[in-house]
């Protein structure tokens, strides 16, 4: 049995480890582990005619290739947001240009060379690691025949069908260790802190850590808020304070009342842009409105830096180990999943089934933009 294995879409805390789960558990079988770097882009430009050439795209794991790398963050395989399904012309190795006929947006599915990829590589399960991109384009693998498990990893916690994705907990420990730091800077000057969190659809990184370092007001992607109520709450909140400041959490999927999603920069090769600067807008915002200065800080990909924290450890080896148990009892297609506080498995096209946002009824005022957890039995582990 030959497992492959790869890591697609942003890092998180927890990659390498799971990474080293998998590795671990099939070489317990003695099936052997070929890891494809950056993404799906690995298997893409790997040309069967050039076996040579195919060797910066590939990496044989054993345990001795994994042994330590639990201990760091990221992911030794590295990574891309590539899609197999969605690839222009002049971004496919010249080996495969004009071989695909154009979609009418201009892109091209690419798939059936994945397939030929994983046959002459003799790859008999791939195990991808990601977001909802990532195993996205695993569930049309999977329903082009050919064997994968999924394991889901995100910072937003947002894939659909889990309660739990690796990285979060390491994302929400960083944002608030660093939230925190900030009142030293916001407290002397007197100012208020407007800090910005990755989040684009789902704000439950904002929200559960702004909740845990106790901030005075969050804004999530799910709630437009109204720029000038939030002033009038933020310099009550400051008044009330002895050090005279206040802090704002923001998801960078948030947006102001009429306002749209902030983007920057240029499109990437699927014509995407990058969310985020929100809070620098929304301090100056303040700013203007209140008289009162603003610190603006995007905590960024602070949030996914450095080693994983023991839950996250915890996740990514049994969701590692979960995979190579499934896959010795013949059974692929599958997600794995944390649901009611167990290890589970689901369909690997769950994640296709809806959309995993903040339940806002039951966790956030949106007259008060704040957290609010009235009912705690009965919730899961993260109030989700």
């Amino acid at each position: 049995m030959r497992i492959g294995i790869l890591t697609g879409g942003g890092d998180v805390p927890g990659l390498n480890p799971c990474i080293k789960a998998v590795t671990t558990a099939a070489g317990e079988q003695g099936w052997e582990v070929l890891g494809f770097r950056r993404g799906w882009e690995g298997p893409l430009f790997c040309d069967p005619e050039d076996p040579q050439g195919n060797q910066k795209y590939l990496m044989r794991l054993d345990r001795e290739a994994v042994r330590t790398i639990d201990r760091t963050g990221g992911t030794i395989l590295h990574t891309t947001r590539t899609d197999p399904r969605r690839i222009t012309e002049d971004k496919l190795p010249p080996f495969l240009k004009g071989r695909f006929v154009p979609s009418p947006d201009g892109t091209l599915d690419c798939t059936p060379h994945i397939l030929r990829v994983m046959e002459h590589l003799g790859i008999d399960v791939i195990v991808t690691i990601g977001g909802d991109g990532t195993l996205t384009y695993s569930a049309h693998l999977h329903r082009q025949g050919f064997n994968l498990i999924s394991i889901p990893k995100t910072m937003d916690n947002d894939v659909f069908g889990t309660d739990y994705c690796i990285g979060f907990s390491t994302a929400v420990s960083r944002s608030v260790e660093h939230i925190n730091s900030l009142r030293t800077s916001t407290g002397s000057h007197e100012r208020i802190a407007v800090i910005e969190l990755f989040g684009r659809n789902s704000g439950e990184t904002a929200l559960i850590s702004s909740y845990l370092a106790d901030a005075d007001r969050a804004l999530i992607a799910e709630v437009p808020f109204d720029v000038t109520r939030l002033a009038e709450l933020v310099m009550v909140d400051r008044a009330r304070n002895p050090s005279n400041y206040a802090i704002v959490v923001i998801s960078e999927g948030a947006r102001m009342l009429g306002g749209g999603v902030v983007r920057h920069g240029e499109a990437d090769e699927h014509g995407r842009r990058r969310f985020g600067g929100i809070g620098q807008i929304l301090g100056e915002e303040i700013a203007r409105i209140t008289g009162v200065d603003a610190i603006s800080q995007s905590l960024g990909y602070l949030m996914r830096a450095g080693a994983p924290d023991a839950l996250d450890q915890m996740v990514a080896r049994s969701y590692g180990a979960l995979a190579v148990q499934m896959i010795a009892e013949g059974r692929t297609g599958l997600m794995t999943v944390i649901r009611d506080g167990k290890y589970d498995i689901v369909p690997a096209d769950t994640c296709l089934s809806g959309k995993r946002r903040v339940d806002v009824a039951a966790l956030y005022d949106t007259d008060t933009y704040r957290p609010r957890i009235a009912n705690i039995h009965g919730k899961a582990m993260f109030l989700n």
